[in-house]
């Protein structure tokens, strides 16, 4: 069989050992007391996702934005056995027999966290065969999983790696639907199946969708929504029924499963959040109240091209906002854009993420953040560079429930690095080298670890990459 990856015919037992647990098979679910588990917890498709171990590792004489606003000139950042171990000024103690790394001149930050993706889902080459991000059969169809069409070998993948420096993901299902159904956090790793890139015990997140998508979908078929009031009307009438799902299931008698409901109930138990494609500002106020009718909470609004305008009321509800750098026009709900959006939440205190939803934009999320830095600098806000970068590492592993492990460089928090050729927030910059729980996944000066998809390799008898 032809591989999909130029890289794994030349590194391919780095790649298994580095991504992919291939010596236990998937511990079964029904191996754990039933009773120690709620029914959706339970999930037959577990990561097997394991880090290789690398080699310890210190980057010296480097610049180094921290992913929490903090930034050290002159400074050292060390790693082992997949874990950061010590981040800190020139002084900074390099134990004996770690490999050493010269960054002069050069920039450290956390590995990138892109919150909306649709890679594996609609990978590249874009045709029909491949498209399977959207159930649009039902509004409302939280009974499917994403992760069920991730195929492992987009090429997408190692490009946003080599191009962007993203370490990890969330892949949502598309928008078409209310209730588009689960997401899942991957590791930006080669393996051979989904399962090999499952983000360790991410929590799950329920896409949702208001506005435009939903009604013009639905209603061209002559269904429910065709408004926005239908699409309210929808969602409240099918949380009333994951209510009454959920009470029967915690009774304690017996019940007929419903995985649709089995998503719901955890989102209304609080361990599935909710990933919200929203642009206009009235309709997440909306939703905002909608959560609070049944007892569910928002972690992100997507798009969100009028947070502006409710700042303080995403704010003062913990909501972060993942934006485009100046995105807008494209349809109606996305006219009243402004490119100063990011920096006026940030400026209110808003959690802000800069997001791609696009195959070719989660290579240049660096770039799309130092835009709409510059956009809020001639409004006047002096957002720092370090700030910046936060809206691209800590703010997503925050809303996506992972920064306890992930995120921003701190010790024992895992070791996705990425080291730059220069500001990260330059045009100019590319990332050099890029670790993944302290595995060299990625290095520019390296020929066997610059991967190239076979679809970038030209017709047969075109010649080939050298």
């Amino acid at each position: 069989m032809k591989s999909n990856f130029r890289w794994s015919l030349l590194a391919a037992p780095l790649a298994l050992a580095a991504c992919t647990n291939t010596s236990e098979a998937p511990q079964s679910a029904s191996a754990v007391p039933a009773e120690n588990l709620r029914t959706f917890d339970k999930n037959p498709y577990p990561s097997t996702y394991k880090a290789y171990p690398g080699v310890a590792t210190a980057i010296r004489n480097v610049t180094i934005f921290d992913g929490e606003g903090g930034r050290i000139e002159n400074g050292v950042v060390f790693f082992a056995n997949g874990k950061v171990s010590g981040v800190g000024g020139a002084d900074t103690a390099i134990p004996e027999g770690t490999k050493i790394i010269d960054g002069t001149g050069k920039f450290v930050t956390p590995g990138i966290i892109d919150i909306h993706s649709h890679l594996g889902d609609y990978p590249t080459p874009s045709v029909e065969a491949h498209s399977d991000g959207n159930e649009a059969t039902s509004p409302t169809t939280p009974e499917v999983w994403a992760e069920h069409s991730v195929w492992p070998q987009d090429p997408g993948f190692s490009r946003a790696l080599a191009n962007g420096g993203v370490t990890a993901l969330q892949v949502l299902p598309g928008s078409a639907n209310l209730m588009g159904g689960r997401s899942v956090v991957l590791k930006n790793v080669y393996a051979r199946t989904m399962q090999g890139m499952k983000f360790p015990d991410a929590p799950y997140g329920l896409k949702m969708a208001c506005g435009e998508n939903p009604k013009r979908v639905y209603g061209s078929k002559g269904r429910m929504p065709s408004t926005r009031m239908g699409n309210i009307a929808v969602n409240r009438q099918t949380w009333i029924k994951a209510q009454e799902y959920k009470k029967r299931r915690d009774s304690g008698k017996d019940y007929t499963r419903d995985i649709g409901m089995e998503t719901l109930a955890g989102v209304l138990d609080g361990d599935i959040s909710i990933q919200n494609h929203c642009y206009r500002a009235d309709e997440m106020a909306i939703v905002l109240d909608m959560a609070k009718e049944f007892g569910y909470k928002v972690s992100t609004f997507h798009h969100a091209v009028e947070s502006y305008k409710i700042a303080d009321l995403l704010r003062d509800n913990g909501v972060c906002s993942a934006v485009w750098a100046d995105w807008w026009g494209f349809k109606m709900e996305a006219y009243d854009a402004i490119p100063e959006n990011a920096a006026i939440l940030h400026n209110t205190g808003a959690c802000v993420v800069i997001h791609s939803d696009d195959e070719n934009q989660i290579q240049r999320l660096n770039q799309e953040a130092a835009k709409a830095q510059a956009d809020g600098r001639r409004m006047g806000f002096n957002i720092s560079d370090a700030d910046v970068i936060k809206w691209l590492t800590y703010n997503p592993a925050k809303a996506l429930g992972i920064s306890d492990k992930t995120g921003s460089l701190k010790a024992g928090k895992m070791a996705d690095v990425v080291l730059w050729n220069g500001n990260p927030l330059s045009v100019y910059a590319r990332p050099d080298k890029v670790w993944i729980d302290g595995a060299l996944m990625f290095d520019a000066s390296t020929p066997k670890l610059r991967p190239v998809s076979d679809f970038e390799l030209g017709q047969p008898g075109e010649g080939d990459v050298k």
